[in-house]
């Protein structure tokens, strides 16, 4: 089976293209680099040993994608080219429908013209909008957006089963992700963000190793057991297994699907911050901040759908996300070292 992945040389793209390689299949990435890493693909390659066709350009340029399609035999798209910053979202709205709903429907046109009517839609636990219980099942409520990016997921979803609606003989996926953290257990790939990232993981890592004075936490009055935030963490390798498990169990099936990624369990903040420092050694300064508008006490997800209907299951816990990710840190440390001694 040959894959496109859109955005694939992202964080979360890169391991969907180790996971497909490694099962067995081939992967095509088109990836305009503007927050991805092209070293990912090249750290996959020596990996396992399997070559990915890459194509540095954006996903609306359509001239670019008919080049794609008419080179290779798509079987289906794992699309997750998008931004993907809520605060820039909020500056920049008209960038993100154009880059996120244009490049969409751009690729959505190549793709009935080649024939190819598998995709796997990577959408955002955001488009759930403020709940008032957990855990969120695919049946609650969506809309109630407070940015531009979640409006633009929103609006892909309801564009694809429009679409579904008006062509039966489309197989089309969507996976609403939670919050995707640690990296592949090799430390070959991890998160490594062009952009200045307000993600918590990032930004812990980042105040670990001195290039933030501390990790701010935005709020300690909430409901919750300790009264920071509560989140759904999920490992990105089993993030990135789910769709090995749609492209094998959905292979040829017709239908609009939703499922929920996550793990199923809610874990504060500041539970994550003392889980990495447990499993690393290592202290973690934060500093309590005020609440951010629009965030949420609790928010965690049942993924019992995906469990049953794909036959996925997590394998990974939270000292494995912190485990992995502090992995793939010193080794991203080692690797710029190297690189600064080979350069001189």
């Amino acid at each position: 089976m040959k894959v496109l992945i859109t955005g694939g040389s992202g964080y979360i793209g890169s391991h969907i293209c180790m996971e497909l390689l490694l099962e067995g299949m081939d992967a095509v990435v088109i990836d305009n680099l503007t927050n991805a890493h092209i070293d990912n693909l090249r750290e996959i390659e020596e990996y396992t040993g399997k070559k990915i066709a890459f194509y540095e350009g954006d996903v609306r340029d359509r001239k670019l994608l008919d080049q794609i399609f008419q080179e290779h035999e798509i079987d289906a798209v794992i699309h997750l080219a998008a931004k993907k910053s809520i605060s820039e979202s909020v500056k920049f709205p008209v960038d993100y429908y154009d880059n996120n709903i244009s490049g969409t429907l751009q690729l959505l046109e190549t793709m009935r013209l080649s024939g190819c009517r598998t995709m796997y839609f990577s959408s955002s636990a955001s488009v759930y909008g403020p709940q008032e219980k957990n855990p969120i099942t695919e049946e609650f409520t969506v809309g109630g957006c407070t940015n531009a990016y979640a409006r633009s997921k929103l609006m892909a979803e309801e564009m694809l089963e429009d679409l579904y609606q008006s062509d039966a003989s489309w197989n089309i996926t969507v996976f609403r992700y939670f919050n995707p953290i640690g990296a592949h257990h090799s430390g070959v790939i991890g998160e490594e963000p062009n952009e200045l990232s307000t993600n918590l993981m990032p930004c812990l890592i980042q105040a670990v190793s001195g290039q933030r004075d501390d990790l701010k936490v935005y709020g300690n009055d909430y409901p919750t057991p300790d009264g920071t935030g509560v989140r759904d963490y999920i490992h990105v390798v089993d993030l990135a297994k789910a769709h090995v498990c749609a492209l094998r169990n959905l292979e040829g099936k017709t239908g609009y699907r939703i499922y929920n990624l996550g793990t199923g369990t809610g874990y504060s903040v500041l539970e994550l911050i003392h889980t990495f420092e447990k499993v690393t050694g290592l202290n973690v300064p934060y500093g309590i901040a005020e609440r951010r508008p629009g965030d949420l006490a609790s928010c965690y997800c049942s993924s019992e759908k995906a469990r049953k209907e794909l036959g996925w299951e997590t394998y990974y816990d939270l000292e494995d996300m912190c485990r992995t990710t502090w992995k793939w840190h010193k080794n991203l440390l080692r690797r710029e070292k190297q690189g600064k001694i080979n350069a001189e």
